[in-house]
């Protein structure tokens, strides 16, 4: 059964296990699912009140465009734990010759950069639905605010768990320039989330306080 598919007891209680996956990497990826989910969740009730006609258009965007961001997330869930099942089975082919050797070391190369493009792309969907979220200040139901709040701390959350990920195979990854890559678009990514919560966290304690 897929992680997603799982009911939220039993994915939590398999992540409080002491099996190595899921791990921060899935965890990260729905972390960044629900903040999707939050944020389209206050577009949606920013278009289904009459009061906030003027902001629907924004609202709709979001909605539009946060809903399929929503839905990838929810894949990286298990496509990050796939990944580290796939470095895993390679760590554990057979090295006795040294054609097995080879085609061991080639098959951890292969797997350690799927399990660096996997959490560079929860990153990059997690940026994503923070720029729509950037949007919403000033044209959203500002009795969501918490929850837009909420949503901005999961997908925080989702970028820097992510970007985690991304760094602990950085070193792993044979293509130097796809390596150069990762760590360069990856920590602009990340500088530019981190700029995103504070300004809309700013405005949704405003909201909040009155």
């Amino acid at each position: 059964m897929k992680l997603i598919d799982m009911q939220v007891t039993g994915y939590l209680d398999v992540l409080a296990s002491d099996a190595p996956a899921p791990g921060g990497g899935s965890a990260a990826a729905l972390c960044g699912a629900q903040g999707a989910g939050l944020v389209t969740m206050v577009a949606g009730q920013t278009t289904s009140k009459k009061r906030y006609e003027a902001e629907w258009p924004i609202a709709q965007k979001v909605i539009d465009e946060g809903m399929p961001i929503y839905k990838a997330l929810t894949l990286q869930v298990d496509k990050d734990t796939d990944a580290y099942n796939l470095v895993a089975a390679a760590f554990k082919m057979p090295k006795e010759t040294d054609e097995e050797k080879a085609l061991r070391r080639r098959a951890i190369a292969d797997a350690t950069l799927v399990a660096t493009e996997v959490p560079f792309e929860t990153l990059r969907l997690a940026a994503q639905a923070l720029e729509l979220a950037n949007t919403l200040p000033g044209h959203y139901n500002t009795n969501c605010a918490s929850d837009l709040g909420v949503g901005i701390h999961n997908l925080h959350t989702a970028v820097h768990g992510a970007w985690m990920n991304v760094q602990i195979n950085l070193g792993g990854v044979k293509d130097e320039e796809k390596a150069a890559f990762f760590a360069e678009e990856g920590q602009k990514l990340v500088a530019r989330a981190n700029e995103i919560t504070e300004a809309v966290l700013d405005t949704v304690w405003k909201d909040i306080r009155g």
